[in-house]
């Protein structure tokens, strides 16, 4: 069968903020896809494009396998790739543009191409995958080598007689199980694990249990997965767990779904799955404040090895959560965070500032909200359009000059907000010192009212108020100001 030779267009050191944090993620989609053309009697290769810093690379690989195709298959369950940053956009088509010298056949399956296919056709890619793409690609790909018309294969775009051919999309694939495990022998794993110790992290796998999101905040897009929820088994995934930690001695996973758990009863039963193996496992998951209510669930989560939750809180403002059409209340925020901090799991908050709308007194709703709940982590971000939503719609007007980030630390706004770029990226240094502020204020009644369970790092948090204390009161007067030159 025909020599395939998979890659993606992410490069963490093409993105400064990311690179940073030194935890960097294998590219799940990408070998997911691999498996099963591998099982399909494919000869694949990997050209792993995350830990390197320039496209050009991956002309030692082409010369070395000489592949028939080259597929550029980005991971769907980073969420990074859903950004579509253009710096990861320009490598993509610099890594065409390699692949069309050396004869190969180009395949493009990401976000951005399902959003953007025309502009990758332009760069001459062959085809660009719409949504989902092991099945299609495997069925391109044979019938390719079969020497067959493709113009019935479902999901993908071409050129033909100089006219752009969009095939209708493809059903997402309801039978997870029936995919083989990722091909995780194609990793340099050893790699993944030097740059997670220089970041003094204990190193960590992604896995996916569920592909899609049933929900429908109007900001969110889904080009991959859609709207559909389908699942994994929970002897599935333990059985991932387990393969994992055998091969690579890991026991630390971030579940990369976008909701984590949402099916009745599954994270039930994934708990005895654990404990039938005795599988003793930790990991971190992103949910909604909304389904961490089930006393229940919680109690399952932390059995099975839940340490930490991240949930889309976006706001302490209620006009801006109904605005984003998000479908959970600023009560849940409260009544989650302190549900989950009694069951002692971590949580953080994504907040999400900018949206149309806000306003100061919105703003200031979100800190307060911060600083009553004091999570143990936050990430803060503006409103970004992503094309196919509701929002991106509303406000692709103002998208003439600019329509995407460069990379994910960029925080320009794209759109006329309430305020302009600058004071957003004000905002988002002044609500991280509020939130270190608060934290320290914290550890310092622990301090005074319990000495002896008070750490070294808790210390550090309180040392740090004599520059976090002057330094968000500065940020306040300076934001007031910039709120008054708008």
């Amino acid at each position: 069968m025909s020599s395939v030779l998979f890659s993606h267009s992410y490069y963490y050191p093409l993105d400064p903020k990311q690179w940073k944090n030194k935890m960097p993620f294998p590219p799940l989609g990408t070998l997911y896809a691999a498996a099963l053309l591998r099982e399909n009697h494919h000869d694949v290769g990997l050209f792993d494009t995350n830990l390197l810093n320039s496209p050009n690379a991956i002309t030692s690989a082409l010369l070395r396998q000489k592949p028939k195709y080259l597929v550029i298959y980005d991971d769907g369950f980073n969420y990074l790739t859903k950004m579509c940053l253009t710096t990861m956009r320009e490598a993509c088509f610099e890594m065409i543009a390699i692949g069309k010298k050396h004869d190969c056949i180009v395949i493009v399956c990401s976000s951005d191409a399902t959003d953007h296919y025309t502009d990758y056709l332009k760069k001459d890619a062959d085809y660009c995958i719409q949504g989902e793409g092991e099945v299609t690609l495997l069925e391109l790909i044979t019938t390719l080598d079969q020497q067959h018309p493709i113009d019935t294969i479902s999901g993908i775009v071409f050129q033909k007689d100089g006219a752009i051919l969009v095939n209708p999309k493809r059903a997402v694939l309801q039978d997870l199980d029936s995919l083989p495990l990722p091909a995780w022998d194609l990793v340099a794993m050893d790699s993944y694990k030097s740059i997670w110790a220089q970041g003094k992290h204990p190193f960590t796998l992604n896995i996916a249990t569920t592909r899609g999101c049933p929900f429908k905040c109007n900001w969110c897009a889904k080009p991959i997965y859609g709207n559909r929820y389908n699942s994994h088994s929970p002897e599935y995934i333990a059985n991932h767990i387990e393969f994992l930690k055998k091969t690579f001695g890991v026991d630390r996973f971030w579940m990369c779904d976008d909701i984590f758990g949402l099916k009745p009863n599954w994270v039930q039963e994934f708990n005895v799955e654990l404990q039938k193996r005795n599988l003793k496992i930790n990991y971190y998951i992103q949910s909604r404040v909304d389904l961490l209510l089930k006393e229940d669930t919680i109690d399952a989560l932390v059995a099975s090895g839940l340490k930490e939750v991240w949930v889309g809180a976006e706001s302490g403002s209620q006009k801006i959560l109904d605005a984003m059409d998000k479908g959970t209340t600023v009560a849940q925020i409260y009544e989650a965070t302190q549900l989950l901090k009694a069951k002692k799991v971590q949580v953080a908050f994504f907040l999400q500032f900018g949206y149309l709308g806000e306003t100061p007194e919105d703003i200031a709703k979100t800190i307060t909200m911060v600083k009553e709940l004091i999570p143990d982590n936050i990430g803060v971000s503006v409103s970004y359009p992503l094309p196919g939503t509701p929002f991106y719609e509303r406000v692709k007007a103002d998208l003439q000059f600019k329509a995407n980030w460069k990379d994910s630390d960029d925080l320009e706004m794209l759109f006329q907000g309430t305020f302009k770029t600058n004071y957003y990226r004000k905002l988002q240094r002044h609500v991280h010192k509020e939130y270190r502020k608060s934290v320290g204020l914290s550890n310092l009644k622990k301090l005074i009212k319990n000495p002896s369970e008070v750490t070294s790092e808790k210390i550090l948090t309180i040392l740090k108020l004599g520059y976090y204390i002057p330094s968000a009161f500065r940020d306040a007067v300076l934001l007031k100001k910039l709120q008054h030159e708008q």
